[in-house]
């Protein structure tokens, strides 16, 4: 397999939350994708992004409130299916997309591949995510049942994928929306793991003392699901991207993107 990082909703501008003493400098937020080429099963996506459609009717899929607090770009050439186009790939080869939940900014590019399979648990399916014009091409879902699978690094409840090799995993790492869930993909001698909107920034899992960003506030004053649940699942995070067999990363940090790029 080959994995391509993609940033698929860049929005505005965001200081490091470490303060004037960082050394990173501002940069804007990202939407972190993953484009996975596998040997058997086409073309899979970690998250979509904003879609051509998000871009074309903002108002209507993004919502005005959303767009003045966040500052997309909005830029065409920003979507995964220009990107996998420019790579030389169809959107029919994209036979899969995995989101770590149904957020605009992660699942609003699912109506660019209406013909790829959706996997995601059960709980996330029936939310729906908060902008339901982004589904309203009747997405074709895969839904797994919460609580079943095996146990990965400290996490239960593991799935593998319908269709999908055995190095792409589903974990779930709940709080952020009812079924929030992670991603594993194997790269190489390595596992990656795409953790959403478990954390915003680098610094709440990297560090002995935990640095959390500004926009992980707002997050929360928006209304999380389950705010105890999600800080449990942070620390297990930690204690796993300490270890260092596991590759952490998340869905909104430039300074994450940039070490794949």
């Amino acid at each position: 397999m080959r994995v391509h990082h993609l940033d698929c909703a860049p929005m505005r501008e965001i200081e490091p939350a470490d303060g004037p003493q960082s050394a990173l400098r501002p940069a804007p937020a990202v939407g972190h994708v993953l484009l996975v080429v596998t040997d058997s099963a086409g073309l899979l996506l970690v998250d979509a992004g904003i879609g051509v459609g998000d871009i074309e009717r903002p108002s209507e899929r993004l919502l005005d409130d959303w767009v003045e607090m966040t500052e997309p770009a909005l830029d065409p050439a920003a979507t995964a299916v220009r990107q996998v186009e420019k790579l030389g790939y169809s959107a029919a080869d994209v036979r899969h997309i995995v989101p770590t939940h149904l957020h605009r900014d992660h699942a609003g590019g699912l109506s660019d591949f209406p013909d790829a399979a959706v996997h995601l648990f059960e709980a996330e399916r029936a939310d729906g995510g908060k902008t339901p014009a982004q589904l309203a091409h009747g997405p074709k879902w895969v839904a797994y049942e919460d609580g079943e699978g095996e146990t990965w690094h400290g996490f239960d409840g593991v799935r593998s994928l319908e269709g999908v090799p055995e190095d792409v995993l589903l974990v779930p790492i709940g709080g952020h929306t009812p079924g929030h869930a992670g991603v594993a993909v194997r790269d190489g001698g390595r596992w990656l793991l795409h953790a959403g909107d478990a954390y915003m920034y680098h610094g709440e899992v990297d560090r002995p003392e935990p640095v959390v960003h500004p926009l992980m506030e707002l997050v929360q004053a928006g209304g999380e699901v389950d705010r105890e649940l999600r800080l449990a699942n942070v620390a297990r995070l930690r204690e796993l991207a300490r270890g260092g067999e596991v590759e952490v990363f998340c869905a909104h940090d430039p300074w994450e993107l940039a070490r794949y790029r």
